[in-house]
């Protein structure tokens, strides 16, 4: 299926959450449940689906069995949308509206790094005549647009096009820091930068010209690079003189990366009520999709958490977001914490500061004050 206008939408989603700590146990990274309503992939899924593409490129090796099963049962039921699994994705044309019994051998190396997941694969990234090539990520919050940043790469001519976003200076070494010249075409590109220049960052999702992006990955395959778009060809492209220019990005933007700031992020969710950075409404529902979810007051009458309509609750609940199927026992308290789909508070617990698992597994977060890195609005 070719992409509208020539776009081919990729996906990278090869994490396998190991800072997650037991948030990330025993399932993939972008399936990580957020904000009471989806997991982190839905984000740049619903973001390319409401931007107009048909189609987006899923490049993951990571259990990819069980993420692609998972993608298709979700995505690929309503037409006009789906995610394309490249080498695997006949198998899951072929089982119909079912998932397939057998995927085919696989006959390609490990990738062993984003920009590597795209030479490896690069028939399904380039084939069919792809002018651009929007490249996105799996553990991104935020929802956005695609279609002016294409168009303004269009029209600009440029090699690449990079969304990029102004933030607090104390925060950019936590990130890949840019700095543009008056005419606005990229000057200096510096992943996680010791001592920051700049309050830009880039915001890891970028429209490449398909033939250059395909020609730099082709002369870097096989040096000492470190297979990454962040750290190799971006710099690479820069060095080589290439028009790189930017995008800015308005709006709540977010990397989850620890369960730090998986933490962080949902209590700045809760702080903020109905007026938050990346109000609720607006987020992808995913997770029991018809049950519906609404702020609640806390004892003090502040509204402080965001509920599930199904939640029994016997206990006290205060500046947390709860999954739906989640239970509260008797005389229980939790507050500053996030409760996964399923899970369960026993009479008299106290919980705080945590995360409450779907077995009902407590992972504590400690020092969440000070995490405010992976959040910005």
């Amino acid at each position: 299926m070719a992409e509208r206008g020539g776009v081919r939408a990729v996906l990278l989603a090869g994490g396998e959450g190991r800072r997650m700590g037991p948030l990330g146990e025993g399932r993939l990274k972008p399936l990580v449940p957020y904000g009471g309503a989806c997991r982190l992939i839905d984000f740049s899924l619903a973001n390319a689906r409401d931007s107009g593409l048909g189609e987006v490129l899923l490049l993951s090796q990571y259990e990819e069995r069980r993420l692609m099963d998972d993608l298709h049962r979700v995505w690929n039921r309503d037409p006009g949308f789906r995610v394309h699994f490249g080498p695997y994705d006949d198998a899951y044309r072929g089982a119909g509206a079912g998932l397939p019994r057998e995927l085919p051998a696989r006959t390609w190396p490990a990738e062993r790094g984003t920009a590597d997941a795209l030479i490896r694969k690069a028939g399904h990234v380039f084939g069919g005549g792809r002018e651009q090539v929007l490249v996105l990520h799996a553990d991104h919050v935020y929802r956005f647009d695609y279609r002016p940043l294409i168009a303004e790469h269009r029209a600009s001519g440029a090699a690449l096009t990079v969304a990029y976003q102004r933030i607090e200076r104390r925060w950019v070494h936590l990130f890949g820091m840019v700095r543009f010249d008056r005419a606005g075409r990229l000057t200096e590109f510096t992943e996680k930068p010791a001592e920051p220049t700049s309050d830009l960052v880039f915001a890891a999702f970028c429209v490449f010209d398909a033939a250059v992006l395909h020609r730099y990955l082709e002369k870097l395959d096989g040096t000492g690079w470190q297979h990454d778009i962040s750290r190799d060809v971006i710099p690479a492209m820069l060095a080589g003189g290439e028009d790189i220019r930017g995008h800015e990005v308005a709006g709540h933007w977010e990397d989850i990366g620890t369960v730090e700031r998986y933490h962080r992020a949902h209590l700045m969710l809760a702080a903020g009520g109905p007026r938050a950075g990346l109000p609720v409404e607006r987020m992808p529902r995913t997770v029991r999709p018809g049950v519906d979810r609404g702020w609640v007051a806390d004892s003090s009458g502040v509204v402080a958490s965001l509920v599930p309509a199904d939640l029994v609750n016997d206990g006290r609940v205060e500046h947390s977001v709860l999954f739906p199927g989640v239970t509260v026992g008797a005389g229980a308290r939790v507050r500053r914490s996030v409760l996964l789909p399923g899970a369960t508070v026993g009479p008299g617990q106290d919980i705080d500061s945590a995360v409450v698992l779907e077995n009902g597994q407590v992972q504590r977060v400690e020092d969440t004050a000070a995490v405010t890195e992976g959040t910005r609005t």
